[in-house]
């Protein structure tokens, strides 16, 4: 294994057209953080690059459904993401953004050497554009049936809902996402491309041969592009939004944003240095040093551009390191549905915040805890409220208040000498002596789920540990004994500050607080002195509270709600059935009546029994299969309803139905009896 000086690590540039969400903190933004806090807790240097992209198809999309500029969508976007999170703790040394200039000119110049060098090729092809603007559209612009499961609304590079790679090519009726309807021609118009092919015997020793430690899904993606030729790419787009390219007779052409926003993580590095380099030195340190380590934590669905363009980028540029790892993760379910800006089925960070405050350790710990790592997971509330009750309360932080709080009753909040050690005690000891190197080996590997789980057994031991010594009754009779036992437990809640510090760093910050530990070292994971006796504590509390079912259900009202607006969204009416002729439907006798009873019909649970008004002396009954609609059948009397006069009399339930209600039915199934605007006299005619 090669040795590095330095660590560069990059997260994923996030899109500056909506929030973040938990699928973006699980599959990128948690691990790198927990990454990066490690390493600076060994005393590792280390910079942590971050910054919102923010010349993606995507703003422009958001900016014309919004009726406002781009401009404004990427500065009200970047600010949210960017103050989301910093609340949330994820510790970037730099958030910036790729509409800087300092990202301008940097990806500008990039682009102009590989011009310059002849490491693009010209090349015209035919592309889609619209018939009616002209305007030339990217994938992601073309919307139309997927050519795999049939799905409206598919993009010209994928399917949301089956997740199959596409292009615009394959969809069964393209047409402009911006403007429905507009028909789609192709015409010639000249971009530059990058011509991967003549790179891919390098990356296949690079990848393939150099790097068979990736994780398998890296692995196994880069190894299927590469099994096939691989075949040039466009580096520029005919679009308005992004920078132009600087290039002559490139009049209304821009950077593709694949080509653009990695190279914001080396602009974002220049950005950080230059303000500070006294502290960082020169970037080229971190990007061009064979004795930096670089790594890209990413999703799944950015490992091409990640693993193969952007290197190759980088390779024909020249100078550049290339990624040691890129520790890309699967993607994460909400509630067992795919998570979708789009559809608004998410769990939008900005939000948890205020709704959850003071909670970040929660989600970062259940986020942790269900990470995608190998294969896509699902993350539910009723999961989050049950790790949350059952093992931050329940054990982590049940443990550290019992510990703190009987040295506080027995020994006034001072840490107390350990006497003589018993064999429970040296087991206990024994038991968590090595959880440095387990929790090392374990994030070096970037097998951030584990490491977390190791951490947590800690507080397992400590619980066992208290559980079997039992020091408020050992107190009745021999307190010096007492003073070993808690000597134990507070070595061991100050090791849990420690382990946790990467994971949980707002908790562990607070338990450092509760044990006035302002110094300490990740070497001291695993010891027995990091707390000398006679050492003051501080005042104990509570680290976690425990979720009530009330909190959780307001969460999944929150969900059912989203789902009902998707649902509406979606509908579509039922086709029209077949023409009949006018005379069929003067045959039906449809008339207004006032409803002046309802109520349900005994030992039905379908039925509703009407009584109508229906303009005659006599009036009539009407018997309809609508019950579980209408919990009270009272809400219907006093309505003027429309109903079928002329069909033939029926018995049901052993009651006479004179007629038919009409009712609606609405997109999720539910019935709503038909009503008149105004007041109509009972027994008109409909017509």
């Amino acid at each position: 294994m090669a040795q590095y000086k330095r660590t560069t690590v990059t997260a994923a540039l996030p899109y500056a057209n909506g929030g973040v969400h938990i699928g973006h903190l699980a599959g990128v933004y948690i691990p790198a953080d927990i990454y990066v806090r490690y390493l600076r807790l060994k005393g590792e240097e280390v910079v942590f690059i971050g910054g919102s992209d923010e010349h993606g198809v995507p703003v422009t999309i958001r900016a014309k459904k919004e009726g406002i500029t781009t401009q404004e969508v990427v500065d009200r976007y970047h600010n949210l993401i960017k103050k989301s999170f910093e609340d949330f703790g994820i510790s970037f040394d730099i958030y910036s953004r790729t509409t800087s200039d300092i990202h301008h000119k940097f990806a500008s110049d990039f682009f102009r050497k590989l011009y310059d060098d002849g490491k693009l090729e010209e090349i015209t092809e035919e592309q889609y554009c619209d018939e009616v603007t002209g305007e030339f559209l990217t994938d992601r612009n073309i919307v139309g049936t997927c050519p795999r499961c049939g799905a409206e609304g598919a993009y010209g590079d994928q399917c949301e809902k089956c997740g199959a790679t596409l292009s615009p090519d394959e969809l069964i009726n393209p047409t402009n996402k911006n403007n429905p309807g507009h028909g789609l021609v192709k015409r010639p118009t000249k971009n530059w491309y990058l011509p991967l092919g003549e790179y891919q015997e390098w990356l296949k020793q690079w990848i393939l041969e150099d790097h068979k430690e990736w994780r398998s899904n890296v692995y196994g993606q880069c190894k299927s592009w590469l099994d096939m030729d691989l075949q040039p790419r466009a580096m520029t787009r005919d679009l308005e939004w992004g920078i132009p390219v600087p290039v002559e007779g490139a009049e209304g052409k821009v950077l593709y944003v694949w080509f653009d926003a990695p190279i914001g993580y080396i602009s974002n590095t220049k950005e950080l240095c230059d303000a500070q380099p006294e502290r960082f030195g020169s970037w080229e340190k971190w990007w061009k040093d064979p004795e930096t380590k670089l790594v890209h934590f990413i999703g799944k669905d950015n490992i091409v551009f990640h693993c193969i363009i952007f290197p190759v980028m980088m390779k024909a540029h020249g100078g550049y390191i290339m990624p040691d790892n890129v520790p890309a993760n699967e993607f994460l379910n909400l509630e067992n549905d795919k998570i979708s800006t789009s559809r608004n089925w998410a769990v939008w960070l900005h939000e948890y915040l205020v709704d959850f405050p003071g909670k970040q350790d929660v989600l970062r710990y259940v986020l942790t805890a269900n990470a995608p790592e190998t294969k896509d997971n699902n993350f539910t509330w009723r999961d989050y409220q049950e790790r949350n009750n059952s093992e931050l309360v329940a054990i982590y932080g049940n443990f550290v208040n019992r510990a703190l709080q009987l040295t506080k009753k027995y020994f006034q909040s001072v840490v107390p000498a350990a006497g003589e050690m018993l064999s429970v005690d040296n087991d206990a000891i024994a038991e968590f002596k090595d959880i440095k190197d387990k929790v090392e080996s374990l994030l070096d590997q970037y097998k951030f789920r584990e490491a977390q789980r190791e951490a947590m057994n800690l507080a397992r031991i400590g619980n066992r540990y208290i559980t079997e010594t039992e020091p408020w009754k050992v107190w009745k009779t021999d307190p010096e004994r007492v003073k070993t036992i808690l000597h134990v437990c507070l070595q061991l809640t100050a090791n849990l500050s420690i382990a946790f510090e990467p994971f949980l760093p707002f908790s562990s910050a607070r338990l450092r607080e509760m044990l006035s530990l302002d110094t300490f070292r990740w070497e001291q994971l695993g010891t027995m002195d990091i707390l000398k006796a006679g050492h003051q504590l501080g005042e104990p509390a509570l680290l976690f509270e425990k979720i009530e079912d009330s909190v959780i259900e307001a969460q999944l009202n929150k969900l059912e709600e989203t789902k009902r607006q998707n649902e509406a969204a979606e509908y579509k009416p039922e086709p029209v059935k077949e023409n009949i002729p006018f005379e069929d439907f003067e045959k039906l006798d449809i008339r207004v009546g006032l409803v002046t009873a309802c109520e349900k019909v005994k030992k039905s649970k379908k039925l509703l029994k009407f009584h109508i008004d229906d303009g005659t002396p006599e009036g009539r009954t009407i018997l309809s299969g609508i019950a579980q609609y209408y919990d009270d059948p009272q809400v219907l009397v006093g309505k003027q309803i429309l109903f079928v006069a002329n069909f033939a009399p029926r018995k049901m339930m052993g009651e006479e139905s004179q007629g038919m209600i009409l009712s609606a039915v609405n997109y999720d199934g539910t019935l709503s009896v038909t009503t008149t605007s105004a007041d109509v006299k009972p027994g008109s005619q409909v017509g």
